[in-house]
This record gives structure tokens, C-alpha cells and sequence, in this order.
């Protein structure tokens, strides 16, 4: 951790931080489905939210905004629950959410919504694919729904320079 001294000097009068410390951010891509998913199946399925940013340097980061919403499940199952992972291409980079909206009854849930943000470092200058992928991680009956009800999700991609 760098510890910065200004000497009685205001802010306004600091042009730059030491290096290693801090970044800017170089762009922000950003995308939105409506598109109702379900699923019945163990296996993960496309959310349909995806975007795609190219990174200007292979040792710039990408910071990940997700915020998915419409979760829902039926009330057919009381085990019906929720796995949500964040992938890089076809590589799960985040854990999202585990056996979100369980409940052990059968019970519908409807209109939650799972958000995180993840830094990655792609180590790349090639497109770069980021999307989410669900699955209802029991073998039991019920369905598990993203964008139930024509809800908007939404993913945020920046690109933050690093310092060297």
C-alpha cells in the first residue's frame, strides 16, 4: 500500500498518483437483454446476457458489472434453486450465486435480482466474451427463470489501465 503525502498542498494541485497506484478507466461497454430464459436442466444454459470488449493492453483489467434480473422458480419443486456463473468465453471465472432462491418449500419466487462486479485480468488484446449462464443445480422437477417477465439484466464491462 503506497501512502501518498501531499505536504499542505490541496488536491487540486496533484496531476498524478505514484505509479502502482490507481488506473483510469479506458472504455465502457454495455449491454441489456429482456430475452425470458428458463431452465429445467442440471447443466448451465445462456442467459442471453452478453458483451464483448477489446482490450487495449494485455495487462489492462476488465472490471465486470452484472446485475441479473426476473430470478424466479415455479412452485412445483421445493427444491427448486438456482446456480448463476460468470464466464469469460467458455471459462467460469465467477461463482455469481449458489442454490439462490432455495427454500426447501414449493413456493414461486419472483423478481429477484443477483448483482456482483469481478476484476478480471483477460491478459489479452483480443475480443474478449463475457456472459452468464444459469442452471438448476438439483435433478428435481421445477423450473428456474432469468428475465422472467420481460425484466431487464444488464452487464457493465470497463477497461481500467494498470500501471506498470
Amino acid at each position: 500500500m503506497a501512502i501518498i503525502t501531499l505536504n499542505n498542498n490541496s488536491l487540486s494541485s496533484v496531476t498524478a498518483l505514484p505509479a502502482g497506484v490507481g488506473g483510469k478507466v479506458l472504455q465502457v461497454v454495455n449491454a441489456t437483454t429482456t430475452t425470458s430464459t428458463s431452465s429445467t436442466s442440471t447443466s448451465l444454459v445462456d442467459t442471453t446476457l452478453t458483451a464483448t470488449i477489446t482490450p487495449s493492453s494485455s495487462s489492462n483489467k476488465i472490471l465486470v458489472v452484472i446485475n441479473q434480473n426476473g430470478i424466479s422458480k415455479n412452485n412445483t419443486d421445493s427444491f427448486a434453486d438456482m446456480n448463476l456463473r460468470l464466464l469469460r468465453g467458455s471459462t467460469i471465472i465467477s461463482s455469481i450465486a449458489t442454490f439462490s432462491l432455495f427454500t426447501a418449500t414449493a413456493i414461486a419466487l419472483n423478481g429477484q435480482t443477483l448483482s456482483t462486479s469481478y476484476l478480471d485480468s483477460p491478459s489479452t488484446t483480443s475480443a474478449t466474451t463475457y456472459k452468464t449462464q444459469f442452471s438448476k443445480p438439483d435433478g428435481n422437477s421445477g423450473t428456474v427463470k432469468v428475465q422472467n417477465s420481460d425484466a431487464m439484466s444488464t452487464i457493465t464491462l470497463m477497461e481500467i489501465q494498470t500501471w506498470l
